[in-house]
C-alpha cells in the first residue's frame, strides 16, 4: 500500500481486470459509474476552462463519440455541461455511426438527445466546419490497439484542425501517439489513470478524477504489484486542521536557509517568502552580508544573518566551529537558491552537508555530484531535468534514489517523487503530482518550491517523503488556482503565494 494519500496508475490490462472485478458486468453499477465519471469530466473541464476565461453561457461543444464506454462518458459529460449552461449547444460526431453504439453509450446518447432537445445535433465532418469552445474526445478508450484506422485518423485530424479553445480527452487521447491521434489540452483519467498517458505526447495536462473506485462503499484494493501512484490533495489535509492551543513557535520547527549572491539576489528572497507561508515556526536565512539589510526590510518575519562573502558577492566558507554553532538549532536546511557557481560557495555547501545531522534540501546550484556524495545528512533533492542529469550521471530516478538514499523530487510537467531511504531497489513507490501547469514555467518557481518544502521539512524532519509530497502538491495546486483566477500569461510566479491559504481551505475540491 502507498504511504501517502494517492491513487494507483495502472496499465490498461490491469485497469480492465480491476473494473471487471469491481463492477462485475452489472449494467446498473456500470451506468452509475458512468454518471459519476461524466459529471467529474464536466466539472473538471469547466474548471480548467477558467484558465482561458469563463465558459460562455452560449458556448458550443463538439463531442467525438466512438461506440463504447468512453463515448458514453463524453455524451453524459456534454449533457451535464448543457444542463449547467442552458443556452449552450452541442454537435456530436459518431465515429462509427449511432447504430454501432454499445448499450450504455446508446443510453447516454438517448439521455442527451432527450434532455437537450434542439440544442444538440449530429453533424457530418464533411460539412461546414464550425468554431467550438470545448471538444470532448470519446472515440477510443483503454482497449484501443494501434494502428489507428485511416477513416478514424481523418476524423481526428479534422478535429485537430478546427478552431477549438480547449480540447479534452476522456481517459486517453484517441490514437495515443499515432501521427493522426487526437491532440488534447487536458486528459481526464476517470476512476483509474492508465499508464500510457503518462508518456503520451498528445495527452496534454493530466487530471486524475477520483470517482470512488478505491475508497468508500464497494471500493476495491489496487493491485499489490502497483508501483506508480498519483498524489491527491488529501496529503495536505492535516495542514488545514486546527493547531494545538498550547503550541508556540518552537512547536513548528526551525528552518535555516543558505543562499543568495550578488548575481542572483532574488532567488533566496523567494525561497524565504515561501518558507514563511509553510507554517514553520522560525526561519533563519544566511545570505551575503551586503544583501542582508535590504532583505530584512522586505521580509522582517525571518531572521537574516549577514554572512561573510567573496569578492563577487557569493557566500564565503567558514570554520567548522562557526558552522556547527549555526546548525545546532536547525530542524532542517535549505541550501542552493541563488547560490551561484562560485567554488568557495560550493566549498561552504560541502562543509555544511558533512556537518549537518538534520535533513538538508539541496536545490539549484547546490545540486552537484560531489556535494551529494559528500553528504552525511539525510538529503531531499529538488532537481529539474537538466540538474538531475548532472547529478545522476546516467542513472534513472529509481536507481539514483536507491543508490544515494535521498528523497528526490524530479520537477517537470508531471513531477515525480521517489524515496531511496530504507527501500530495496525497484520496490519504492513512484509518486506523481499532476498539479500545476504552464503557469509554473517561470524563473523563481523552483525557489518557491524549495522554500515551501523546506518549511514543511522542518515540521516533519523524520519524514522527508511526506514533506516533499506536501510541498509539490501545495505548490502545484496553488498554481492551478492562480491560473484559473488570473490566466497563465500576465502573472508573476510569486502571486501563487497568495493562493496557498485557499488550497488548505479547499482540500478535496477539484
Amino acid at each position: 500500500m502507498p504511504a501517502l494519500p494517492s491513487l494507483p496508475i495502472l496499465s490498461c490490462a490491469a485497469a480492465g481486470e480491476f473494473e471487471a472485478r469491481l463492477l462485475g458486468g452489472d449494467e446498473a453499477a456500470e451506468w452509475a459509474a458512468m454518471q459519476r465519471a461524466a459529471t467529474a469530466v464536466a466539472t473538471a473541464a469547466l474548471a480548467d476552462f477558467a484558465e482561458i476565461g469563463r465558459f460562455p453561457d452560449a458556448g458550443r461543444l463538439l463531442v467525438l463519440a466512438g461506440k463504447g464506454n468512453n463515448a458514453g462518458d463524453a455524451l453524459v459529460a456534454a449533457d451535464e455541461i448543457l444542463q449547467r449552461h442552458p443556452a449552450a449547444r452541442a454537435d456530436v460526431v459518431f465515429a462509427f455511426g449511432d447504430r454501432g453504439l454499445r448499450p450504455l453509450a446508446a443510453r447516454a446518447w438517448k439521455q442527451l438527445a432527450q434532455r437537450a432537445g434542439g440544442r444538440v445535433a449530429v453533424i457530418d465532418p464533411a460539412g461546414p466546419a464550425g468554431r467550438y469552445d470545448l471538444c470532448l474526445d470519446g472515440v477510443f478508450g483503454f482497449q484501443f490497439r494501434p494502428p489507428l484506422d485511416r477513416a478514424t485518423g481523418r476524423l481526428l485530424q479534422w478535429a485537430n484542425r478546427l478552431p477549438v479553445r480547449l480540447r479534452a480527452a476522456v481517459d486517453l487521447p484517441s490514437g495515443l501517439d499515432e501521427p493522426a491521434a487526437f491532440r488534447a489540452d487536458f486528459t481526464y483519467g476517470t476512476g483509474i489513470l492508465k499508464s500510457p498517458v503518462m508518456s503520451c505526447t498528445n495527452a496534454g495536462r493530466l487530471r486524475y478524477l477520483d470517482i470512488g473506485f478505491f475508497d468508500g462503499p464497494g471500493a476495491a484494493a489496487a493491485p499489490a504489484a502497483c508501483r506508480d501512484f498519483a498524489l491527491t490533495t488529501g496529503v495536505l489535509a492535516p495542514l488545514g486542521a486546527l493547531r494545538s492551543s498550547a503550541s508556540d513557535k518552537r512547536s513548528y520547527g526551525h528552518l535555516c536557509l543558505f543562499g543568495g549572491s550578488r548575481n542572483f539576489p532574488g532567488a533566496i528572497m523567494m525561497a524565504v517568502q515561501a518558507a514563511l507561508r509553510s507554517g514553520v515556526g522560525l526561519v533563519t536565512a544566511h545570505v551575503p552580508a551586503s544583501l542582508a539589510a535590504a532583505y530584512a526590510a522586505q521580509a522582517p518575519e525571518a531572521m537574516w544573518v549577514a554572512w561573510p562573502e567573496t569578492s563577487d558577492g557569493s557566500l564565503a566558507p567558514e570554520t567548522a566551529k562557526n558552522l556547527r554553532a549555526r546548525l545546532e538549532r536547525a530542524d532542517a536546511l535549505v541550501i542552493g537558491p541563488g547560490l551561484g557557481r562560485n567554488p568557495e560557495a560550493h566549498a561552504l555547501v560541502t562543509a555544511l552537508v558533512k556537518l549537518a545531522r538534520v535533513p538538508v534540501l539541496l536545490d539549484a546550484d547546490a545540486l552537484q555530484p560531489e556535494i551529494v556524495r559528500a553528504a552525511r545528512a539525510p538529503l531531499l533533492l529538488t532537481p529539474h531535468a537538466g540538474e538531475f542529469a548532472r547529478i545522476a550521471e546516467g542513472a534513472d530516478l529509481r536507481a539514483y534514489a536507491a543508490r544515494t538514499g535521498a528523497t528526490v523530487v524530479l520537477k517537470g510537467p508531471v513531477t515525480r517523487i521517489m524515496s531511496g531511504a530504507g527501500r530495496k531497489a525497484g520496490t519504492a513507490p513512484d509518486y506523481h503530482s499532476l498539479f500545476g501547469g504552464p503557469v509554473l514555467a517561470r524563473g523563481g518557481s523552483g525557489d518557491l518550491l524549495a522554500g515551501l518544502t523546506g518549511g514543511l521539512l522542518a515540521q516533519t524532519p523524520k519524514d522527508r517523503l511526506l514533506a516533499a509530497a506536501r510541498g509539490v502538491v501545495w505548490h502545484g495546486r496553488a498554481a492551478d488556482l492562480l491560473a484559473r483566477d488570473q490566466g497563465q500569461t500576465a502573472v508573476v510566479v510569486t502571486q501563487l503565494l497568495d493562493y496557498l491559504p485557499t488550497v488548505l481551505r479547499t482540500v478535496g475540491e477539484s
